[in-house]
C-alpha cells in the first residue's frame, strides 16, 4: 500500500468513523426510541382482560405467594434483564449524565432482544452514589431475572458489582468488564492457537487499567496466563510495586494495587513503550487513537506478536501499521476491519443461558465457559484475519447460551435443570423468535422504513 493510498484510506475510515454518528441524529428522532413495550398473549376480546388483570389474576399472585419461585413460571421476569447505568463512563463521552446516557442503554436493550431474545429494560439513575445504585438494584430484583451493569465510573464499578454479585439473588454483570473479558479472552484463545504459542508462556502487555483490561486481565490469568510475566500500564506508566501513588491509595484502589503485587516480576519502570518491548501479545483498551501506539514499538515485541488495539471509534494503532511492524494477529473494535473484538458477541448468549436456567450469579467460569464455545465456533475457519465469528453467526448465541446453563448447574448456582440439547434447543428457539418477529414487523410496516438519506 503506497502512501498515497494510505492516506486516502485513513481519511475514509475517518469519514466512515463518523458516519453512524450522522444516521444516529437523523434516527433516533424519527423512531423515538429503539425498543418499546409489546403483548405476548391473546386479546381475543375484551373478556380477556379479566384473565390478564382482574379477577383473574389474582390466583397466580396466591400462587406466588404461596411458592414464590411460580414468579418464573407465570411473569416475565424470567426472560427481564434491567440495564441500569448513572451515566457517568458512556462510552467514550465519560460522565454525561444519566438522561444523556440513556440512548445507549435502550441501544444496549435492543442487542439483548435481537441477538439473545431477552428483555431489556433502561433504567438510568440520578445518582453517583454507589451505595444508592446497589440498595436500588436490589429493591428491584422482584421484578427483573437479571441486571447488566453498564457505563459506572471506575473505580466504583468495582466495588458495585462485587457488592452485588456477593448479595443479590439474581444475576449481576457489568458488560464493560465481564463483557469485554469475555470476548477478548475467546479472541486470544484463538489467536495464540494461529502463532502456535501457549497461554501459560506468553508475555502479555496490557495498555490501559481501566474496569475493562482489569478484567480482561483476570480471565486470561484464570485461563493460564502467568501474571508474572505481564505488564499492566496506566496514564502514569508502567505498574509494580514501586507505584506508592497507588499504594497510599490501595482501599480506593484494591484492583488496581492487587496488579501491582503480582504483575511485573522483573520490576520494570517507565512508559507504554517500555511495557511493549519483549511482548508477545498487547491488549490495549485506553483511548481513541490513532497515534497512541507508536510502530516503532510494536517492532520491539517478539516474533509473531499479536496486538489487540481495541479502542472506539479509532484504535490505538491502525491494523496496517501494526501488521507492517510484524504483528502477526491483529484485532480492533471495529467492524470494517478483520477480527473485531466486539462485547455483543458475548452478553447476549451468556445472559440467556444463565436467565434459562435461573441462574444466581455469573461467575468467571460461567464466562469461561462462553469464552471457549465462542472461541470453538470460528471451527476450521481460522486464521490470521478471523480469529472470532461475527454476529452475523447467530448460531455462537445459543451455542454461549447452552453453555453457561451447564457450567451454571456444574457449581451449583442453578435454579433449574436442563441438559445441552435442551438449553441449546431452547436459547435458539426464543433468539430465533425475536429475529423472525422484528423483521415480519420490518416487513408488514409497524416498523417503518428509515427515511432517505
Amino acid at each position: 500500500m503506497s502512501n498515497q493510498q494510505k492516506k486516502v484510506s485513513v481519511e475514509e475510515l475517518l469519514a466512515k468513523a463518523k458516519k453512524p454518528s450522522a444516521d444516529a441524529m437523523l434516527l433516533h428522532p424519527f423512531y423515538h426510541g429503539k425498543v418499546e413495550t409489546a403483548l405476548k398473549c391473546t386479546v381475543r376480546s375484551f373478556d380477556d382482560f379479566a384473565i390478564w388483570y382482574t379477577p383473574g389474576v389474582a390466583a397466580p399472585c396466591k400462587a406466588i405467594e404461596a411458592d414464590p419461585e411460580l414468579v418464573y413460571e407465570y411473569t416475565n421476569k424470567w426472560n427481564t434483564v434491567a440495564v441500569v447505568s448513572d451515566g457517568t463512563r458512556v462510552l467514550g463521552l465519560g460522565d454525561i449524565g444519566p438522561k444523556a446516557g440513556l440512548p445507549v442503554m435502550e441501544g444496549k436493550a435492543l442487542l439483548y432482544k435481537y441477538l439473545g431474545g431477552v428483555d431489556g429494560i433502561a433504567i438510568m439513575l440520578d445518582t453517583k452514589d454507589p451505595d444508592a445504585i446497589i440498595n436500588t438494584v436490589l429493591m428491584l430484583q422482584p421484578g427483573i431475572g437479571g441486571v447488566n451493569l453498564e457505563d459506572i465510573s471506575n473505580p466504583k464499578c468495582f466495588y458495585i458489582l462485587d457488592t452485588l454479585r456477593e448479595k443479590a439473588e439474581i444475576p449481576v454483570w457489568h458488560d464493560d468488564q465481564q463483557g469485554t473479558a469475555t470476548v477478548t479472552l475467546a479472541g486470544l484463545i484463538n489467536a495464540l492457537k494461529v502463532v502456535g504459542k501457549k497461554m501459560s508462556e506468553v508475555k502479555i502487555t496490557f495498555i490501559g487499567t481501566g474496569a475493562s483490561n482489569v478484567a480482561c486481565s483476570r480471565l486470561i490469568f484464570g485461563w493460564g496466563a502467568d501474571p508474572a510475566k505481564c505488564t499492566m500500564v496506566d496514564s502514569k506508566g508502567i505498574l509494580g510495586k514501586h507505584r506508592k501513588d497507588l499504594e497510599m491509595r490501595k482501599a480506593e484502589y484494591v484492583d488496581k494495587w492487587k496488579l501491582c503485587e503480582i504483575t511485573n516480576a522483573e520490576g520494570r519502570e517507565g512508559q507504554m513503550p517500555d511495557a511493549i518491548k519483549g511482548a508477545d501479545v498487547v491488549i490495549a483498551l485506553s483511548k481513541s487513537g490513532p497515534g497512541v501506539i507508536d510502530k516503532e514499538w510494536i517492532k520491539t515485541m517478539n516474533k509473531d506478536a499479536i496486538v489487540f488495539a481495541c479502542a472506539n471509534p479509532v484504535p490505538e494503532i491502525w491494523p496496517w501499521e501494526a501488521k507492517e511492524a510484524g504483528a502477526a494477529v491483529v484485532a480492533t473494535g471495529r467492524s470494517d476491519f478483520p477480527n473485531q473484538v466486539n462485547n455483543s458477541l458475548g452478553f447476549p448468549g451468556i445472559f440467556r443461558g444463565a436467565l434459562d436456567v435461573r441462574a444466581r450469579t455469573i461467575t468467571d467460569e460461567m464466562c469461561f465457559a462462553a469464552a471457549e464455545a465462542m472461541a470453538n465456533q470460528i471451527g476450521d475457519k481460522i486464521d490470521e484475519d478471523h480469529i472470532l465469528p461475527n454476529m452475523d453467526d447467530w448460531e455462537v448465541f445459543p451455542r454461549e447460551a447452552a453453555a453457561v446453563a451447564m457450567k451454571a448447574q456444574e457449581i451449583g448456582v442453578a435454579r433449574k435443570k436442563m441438559t445441552y440439547d435442551e438449553a441449546y434447543s431452547q436459547a435458539r428457539a426464543i433468539i430465533k423468535r425475536s429475529r423472525d418477529l422484528t423483521q415480519m414487523m420490518m416487513e408488514k410496516g409497524f416498523i417503518p422504513e428509515p427515511p432517505a438519506e
